[in-house]
């Protein structure tokens, strides 16, 4: 049975991360960065990537594993092609300049190169394929991440990687952009978590146990010895994430995945490729070849029921109910960011009345 929920219109959960990163000592430009990442994540249904991130965020500032205020720091540059140091600063403002340096040279250049490595946590990646569409850029995104394994390889039992996420940002003529944003495992790691607080169980497939027995419980994430996630499509999510590893982790500069991690941070490396079609001279191309094929695929079978969807089109759908009704939190969630704000001297009773719960 899943535990009770509360829902809590955006706007109030907005505050809820300002009043406490206010008090963590996040300037107002990086507080309304991460609410407004942290809140869009909600909002689209990813609630793995959401509010609930910020007791580890907490857990990371604590510990001198997360710095507030950074700025990236470019290490190298040639052309349209620049590497950056995320100082490990919170990842939903380093990664918002990086994809602004690279989206003004793109625009500039018709492409560009970015390398971030040693940021802190950058949260959900189609946001930043997002930005970039808004810029009119196609935009494509490797990530790796170095935090504690939770995923095994395919033909593993042990885990020996984490989510290691890929996006694709394309956009469209007068039409809300295609965003294809996908973990590398089955489920994101923060999937998992928001269905042990709920729970609920997993789909099968999803995880296995310490002994590489097929399980549905997201426990076995969160007990000693722990299981681990598996692969999205066998071999397939596998391999993507080890291109990851080499493309986000080790061609950035940054760090590959090569041991266990016991530290709280949670680090991203990412590559972002970035193309500006109009500077390509295929524009009119472009734009003419997606639209044709995006209404052949949507274009009805005789007899169907159901259309098809496009990446991107579940999560403006749940955007539009989740504005109207109110976001979701669950009580075992809400209770651990009371916990944790609570840790650095926010109290419950002003959490809450921000929240108006």
């Amino acid at each position: 049975m899943a535990v009770g929920e509360q829902k809590i219109q955006s706007d109030n959960l907005k505050a809820v991360v300002r009043h406490i990163f206010t008090q963590a000592g996040s300037s107002p430009r990086e507080c309304d960065l991460l609410a407004d990442h942290l809140i869009e994540a909600n909002l689209k249904g990813h609630d793995s990537h959401g509010i609930g991130m910020i007791p580890a965020y907490i857990a990371a500032l604590k510990v001198d594993e997360l710095k507030l205020n950074a700025s990236p720091r470019i290490v190298s540059e040639f052309g349209s092609t620049i590497v950056l140091d995320g100082e490990v600063g919170l990842g939903q403002s380093i990664a918002h300049d990086a994809m602004a340096m690279g989206i003004e040279r793109a625009k500039k250049q018709g492409s560009s190169i970015i390398g971030l490595h040693n940021s802190h946590h950058i949260g959900r990646i189609g946001h930043w394929a997002e930005q970039c569409a808004a810029a009119g850029l196609v935009s494509i995104h490797f990530v790796n991440v170095i935090a504690e394994p939770v995923v095994a390889p395919f033909g593993g039992t042990v885990a020996r990687v984490v989510t290691n996420p890929i996006s694709i940002g394309i956009p469209r003529d007068g039409h809300a952009p295609v965003i294809v944003d996908f973990a590398t495992s089955r489920l994101a790691h923060g999937k998992i978590r928001v269905a042990y607080n709920k729970g609920v169980t997993v789909p099968d497939g999803t995880l296995i146990d310490a002994a590489g027995q097929p399980t549905t419980d997201p426990a076995t994430l969160f007990s000693d010895p722990r299981g681990a996630i598996l692969p999205f499509g066998e071999h397939k999510g596998w391999t993507l994430a080890f291109a990851c590893e080499a493309l986000a982790g080790a061609l950035t500069g940054g760090e590959a995945i090569k041991g266990v991690v016991t530290r709280k941070a949670i680090v991203n490396n990412m590559l972002s490729i970035l193309i500006a079609p109009n500077l390509m001279g295929t524009a009119p191309t472009y734009i003419r070849e997606l639209e044709e094929m995006i209404a052949w695929v949507q274009s009805p079978a005789p007899g169907a029921e159901m259309s098809v969807l496009l990446p991107g089109d579940p999560e403006r759908k749940t955007r539009s109910e989740r504005l109207r009704d109110g976001i979701p939190v669950d009580s075992a969630t809400w209770a651990q960011i009371l916990a944790s704000a609570g840790e650095i001297g926010v109290s419950t009773s002003s959490l809450e009345a921000v929240a108006g719960v």
